[in-house]
Formats: C-alpha cells, structure tokens, sequence
C-alpha cells in the first residue's frame, strides 16, 4: 500500500490523499486549497495527478476545502464512482454549485483586468452548471456498513462528529497475505457540537492519517457553547451596535441558530427576543432546509428533546431569511439593532464581507467568530487583531469588539484529538499528521512522540510505502539563473499585491505597478549566453 499526501500537507486546507492498494488507486478527498495554501502550484488543469487513472474518491465530509476539486476531477477525465454518506451527497452538491458560481464571478472579474491589461480572459476551474453533474457519480453508504471496492479493498465510514454526515474512513487492504487497516481522520469534530453526535471510537488500525488543525492548543473556554454564546451576546446587546457573525454555510450557522432558539426557549439573554436575527447566505438558507427537513436520524439526543418540546430552531419567531442580494443590502440600512449571520465563514468572499464593511468601524458592534480562521484570510487578520483591514479596495478601521466562541468550533483541540487516538488499542505502526498549519503539525508530532508514536508530518507530494517507508517529493529541477531571478521577482511581486490587498502594505502600493512593467519586460527578453541577461 502507497499512500500520497497531495493536499493538507503541512497546511490546513486542500485535502487530498491518494491511496494505490489492491490494485487500485483511490482519494481520500479532493479539497480546494484556501487563504495561503491557494498559492501551492498544481498541475495542468488544477490537478496535480492524473485524475483518469482514480477508480474512486471517499468523500469524508462536504466543505470545499474537502470537496472542491472534485468538478475539476470530473473535468480532467474522472469516471470512477464517488461514495460518501447520504447527509454529505445532499449538502456537497449544494456547495459545490455554489463554490463554481463563485469561480464563474472571479474568472469574469480576473478576465475584465485581463482585458485592460491586455492579456487574455481566464477560465473559471468549473461552472455551476459543472458542478450539478456531480450527483452522476455519488453512491452513498451509511455509517457503520462495509462496502467492498474490489476483492482486495474494503472500506468503512464511522462518525466523525464534524458535520452532517462526516465520516472517519476505515481503510482495509490485503497485503502480503494479511489484512491492512488505515484509519482516516477526516475533520474530527469538537464534543458537545449542537444537533450532532460526538465522534465514534475506532479502536484497532496499522496506520492513522490524523487531522491535526488545533493540535498545539486547547480551546481556551471549555464551557458549553450555549453558556458562551449566552454571554458573548449578552455583552453584545448591552454594547447596542450589530451583532455580525461570519459563519461557515454548512454546518455552523445551523448550529448558531439552533443555539439562538434554545436561549430563547430558556430566557437566558434578556432582549433577545425583540432583536431580529438575519440569515444572509443562499447557501446556508439551502443547507438549513437539509438540516430542517431529512436526516433526524442523525441529531443527537438533545436535539431530539427539544424538538418533542416544541423548539423551532430554524423556525423561531425573530427568524428573518435574506435570499436576495437587494434583502441583504436592506439589512444594514435598517434601524435598531440586529444579528447577522452571514457567509463565508473566514470573509473571503459573499455577503459577510459587506456586513463587515458597513459594521466593523462601529465601536458600538461586536464581531463574533465561531470557527477556525486560516492563515492569509480576512478573518484570521481581524482575529489577530488588525486595527485596519482593506475590503472591497477600502481601508476599513476596526473599532467593532471582535470575540471568539471556542465552543462553537468544529474541529477538536490538542486534548480531543489526544483522547481520539488513544483509544487505539492495538500498537499504530505510523501515524501521520495533516490538515494543520505546519507549526502546529510539528508541535503535535512532538506531543504524539513525546506519548510513544511513531509520527511522522509529510510534505506536500511525499509518499509512504507499507514496504519501503516515507519517499520525499522529488526535488525542483534547478533552475538556471535568468529563471530564479524572475521566480524571484514574481514571488515578491505576488507578496507585495497580498499585502496591498489585505490592506497591510500602504507603503509598498507604489512598488506594485514598477515590480509588475519590470515583470512583463522581464518575461518578453531572451537569456544570452553563459545564464547572464541582456
């Protein structure tokens, strides 16, 4: 068995892992790269692999940075099958013609700066229209079922605990006259998340690909999430500005709003029942339908409870749906004050961004986040504490109080993903860490070490063999020096227009279009002789 680590190495997003067993070749995922790990070169058509030589892809959960190349797969001559849960087929489709209308709008703003520039329109990585042929190649399986890929390959999804439908994948392979097991992860999900169960135990495996996200701390308030949302709002409403929150489409905002319902049921904060409470996201609008209409097999006691008492949670009365972009735009030209919950969850694209825009200067309103913020994005600047923060191509200054509800994260910290793994009983040959910024993968290999694991942290592109051991990427031809130094000026170039974005760099504005001319000159002269330049 050949594992290769082609996303979330030593990064957060962009998940993908290719499995070569039993005569087959398999993803663990195929996510899109976000914030940062964008940046990371793929190959010709978005893919760093041959997307015609995968018979299938085991989907473990429905967020883009899991999902979202698999149009790009299909794209590049994919015609395997694509099993995952039920839950996950439902809420990927939705989000995965939703993330092609967003790369359909960039490709269109990318081509319009093309135009002026002189340089040709760029291609969206796929359409909508694209996307909605997914569902051709979905079978699903449900939790706890085997399924068998071929006479050598068996696979088993068990509850993750993340998200509606997400999934640990129970890998068995014959090898060598035995039977190999390889656990992976997927997004382990924090306990006590609304609606949804805590993660399943799994007990036995060779080898484990393990999620590592929060695996240098723990969340820093350990109360249940309705006890911090019950204070963070009520600091909020004594404050008396907008309450924003920028919440994931799929999963989160569901859970904020079953959340909202029980502390109104309960009366815990007193005057949110005359605050009016906008859903502004189509796609978390489609999502909560989902949630709202199939799959109660999958909520958790609790939640069941609640709904034998009668509590809406996507149905209570201060509940207002902003389908329309002329609905959103009203929101925040309406008196008094108001909840926002709006997408996408870390502010790099949608509606959240406007509501930020008009709402963050205010020192009388409160910015709540309630889920992981990566490296390189909006909201993992305002996170960090920028007092200044450029959106829509205007320095926006932060004076909104910005918080954070450790409660309400999906991923499990240091401690619940140290309790996951020991629940192993048998001796794990190797363990293997993705799915985290690479400082905090290395410091979670040194805890998993410092408890007796054998760890090890790829790289993007390295391989494991079960007979051979770990095989480094190969290394990057050498460049001649004509190329390293325009691989040179195109990385600086690129950082300096980051910065300029982000609204980080107001001192470098005046290098961006010098860095750029010398660039296009640059790449329009010929290297003479010797790897020296005219």
């Amino acid at each position: 068995m050949k594992i290769t680590f082609l996303g979330a190495a030593r990064s957060v997003t962009g998940s993908c892992h290719l499995v070569e067993a039993g005569g087959l070749k398999v993803l663990i995922d195929c996510g899109m790269r976000q914030g940062r790990d964008a940046k990371q070169e793929l190959g010709a058509g978005g893919l760093s692999f041959d997307a015609g030589t995968i018979d299938f892809v085991l989907l473990t959960h429905a967020h883009i940075d899991h999902s979202g190349l698999v149009p790009v797969l299909m794209k590049n001559g994919f015609s395997g099958r694509i099993l995952t849960t039920s839950a996950t087929s439902e809420l990927v489709q939705i989000m995965l013609v939703d993330s092609g209308h967003i790369q359909e709008l960039e490709a269109e703003w990318r081509s319009r700066k093309n135009e002026r520039a002189g340089k040709p329109p760029e291609e969206p990585l796929y359409t909508a229209e694209e996307a909605k042929g997914v569902i051709e190649y979905i079978t699903t399986l449900e939790y706890d079922s085997a399924y068998d890929l071929n006479e050598n390959v068996r696979i088993r999804f068990v509850d993750a605990g993340h998200l509606f439908g997400s999934a640990c994948v129970e890998f068995y392979a014959k090898e060598d006259g035995r039977e190999v097991k390889t656990v992976f992860s997927g997004d382990l999900g924090n306990k006590n998340i609304p609606i949804i169960n805590d993660p399943d135990i799994i007990d036995s495996a060779d080898y484990v690909v393990m999620e590592s996200t929060y695996g240098d701390r723990m969340h820093e308030d350990k109360r249940p999430p309705d006890e911090q949302l019950k204070d963070v709002l009520s600091e909020a409403i004594r404050r008396g500005g907008n309450i924003v929150i920028p919440s994931f489409a799929v999963g989160r905002s569901q859970e904020i709003l079953y959340e909202i319902s029980v502390l109104l049921k309960e009366g815990g904060v007193p005057g949110l029942e005359k605050i009016p409470v906008f859903l502004d996201s189509p796609l978390a609008i489609q999502a909560t339908e989902i949630f709202k209409h199939k799959y109660l097999h999958y909520y958790d006691d609790e939640a069941l409870e609640y709904m034998k008492e009668g509590v809406k949670f996507f149905g209570f009365e201060t509940l207002h749906i902003a389908e329309t972009a002329e609905e959103s735009k009203a929101i925040n030209d309406m008196p008094g004050q108001k909840i926002i919950i709006s997408a996408s969850g870390m502010c790099e694209a949608g509606r959240i961004k406007h509501h930020l825009k008009h709402n963050l200067w205010r020192a009388d309103s409160t910015v709540i986040f309630v889920g992981y913020q990566a490296e390189g994005t909006l909201g993992r600047q305002i996170v960090d504490g920028q007092r200044k923060v450029k959106i829509f191509n205007e320095n926006i200054h932060v004076n909104a109080a910005v918080t954070m509800i450790d409660g309400l994260s999906g991923h499990a910290d240091k401690g619940g993903l140290i309790e996951w793994i020991s629940h192993f009983k048998t001796p794990l040959k190797k363990v293997f860490l993705v799915h985290g910024e690479e400082d905090t993968i290395l410091s979670f290999q040194k805890t998993l070490a410092g408890l007796g694991y054998d760890v090890l942290a790829p790289r993007l592109n390295d391989s494991y063999d079960t007979g051979l051991g770990l095989s480094p990427a190969a290394a990057e031809p050498k460049k001649d020096i004509p190329e390293l130094i325009r691989s040179t000026l195109h990385n600086i170039a690129a950082a300096v227009e980051a910065e300029i974005a982000h609204g980080n760099g107001s001192q470098l504005a005046p290098m961006e279009e010098e860095l750029k001319d010398f660039l296009d000159k640059w790449n329009n002269r010929k290297a003479t002789r010797n790897g020296e330049v005219k």
